[in-house]
């Protein structure tokens, strides 16, 4: 790793976490929001904030890319310092640790985003922390990086305390940052983006998909998980109806609440 300062590596990262963000979020929304979407076979079309409301997304996923451009460049300055548990030669824990490394990653990151997020809606703190992340209620791609400075703080501090934590492997941080952009993006795209069946599935009962985190935009004291349902199902903040009857009725009803 070559030693850089922090500012090289701010704009690197500024520059880097900006482009992503663009090419996936942008790349999610023609795919979806575009009259390409009916070639998917969705039978309820999406319903498109303004393009105002896009650019207040938009505004503040800038911001947030800039807050955690600092984070990741704090990171690296600490890992050059040899402050961290980072390191580079996989065989040091061995191939197996890498998947174990990861999943632990996620699992703790779902708890800390559950409770932080839960925390967020309290009314002390929601017009502070997080009202911005709110303005769209029917979310789309680019609201999936749209967080309140101090939320995205939060957020970016998870990962700055993870690797002081647990012993991560530099793909590892990768694929852990790849996997928040990926799921990010998918939860906002819309009520029914994944097929009808997805919440009934046994495996689809135990992850967060797009449909539930949609109901989170429309009924603000429900479904606060990032990757899990566990979290939602053990606190009584699931939805009783988000796995009752898969049909695009019920899909379509959840649409048009108020």
């Amino acid at each position: 790793m070559l030693d850089h300062s922090f500012k090289f590596y701010g704009i690197a990262f500024f520059g880097i976490i900006l482009i992503r963000y663009f090419l996936v979020a942008g790349g999610m929304y023609l795919i979806f929001y575009s009259p390409f979407r009916k070639s998917l076979g969705k039978q309820h079309r999406p319903q498109v904030p303004s393009w105002k409301s896009i650019q207040f997304d938009i505004k503040l996923s800038v911001i947030s890319a800039a807050i955690f451009a600092i984070a990741s460049s704090l990171i690296i300055s600490l890992y050059n310092k040899k402050l961290t548990l980072i390191y580079t030669d996989p065989q040091d824990f061995g191939l197996w640790y890498l998947g174990v490394s990861y999943a632990a990653v996620l699992i703790l990151q779902d708890a800390y985003f559950y409770f932080t997020h839960r925390l967020f809606h309290h009314p002390f703190l929601f017009h502070w922390v997080h009202q911005g992340h709110h303005r769209s209620r029917h979310p789309t791609p680019w609201t999936s990086f749209a967080f309140d400075p101090i939320e995205a703080i939060v957020n970016a501090l998870f990962l700055i305390g993870i690797v002081f934590i647990i012993p991560l492997h530099f793909i590892t941080l990768i694929a852990v940052l790849t996997t928040m952009t990926v799921w990010a993006v998918l939860n906002h795209l819309g009520i029914d983006c994944l097929p009808l069946t997805f919440p009934h599935h046994w495996l689809g009962k135990w992850f967060i998909g797009p449909a539930h985190h949609s109901i989170h935009h429309l009924k603000y004291r429900l479904h606060y998980g990032l990757y899990f349902t566990f979290w939602d199902k053990l606190f009584n903040t699931q939805d009783p109806n988000y796995i009752a009857t898969p049909s695009s009725s019920s899909i379509q009803n959840l649409s048009t609440l108020d």
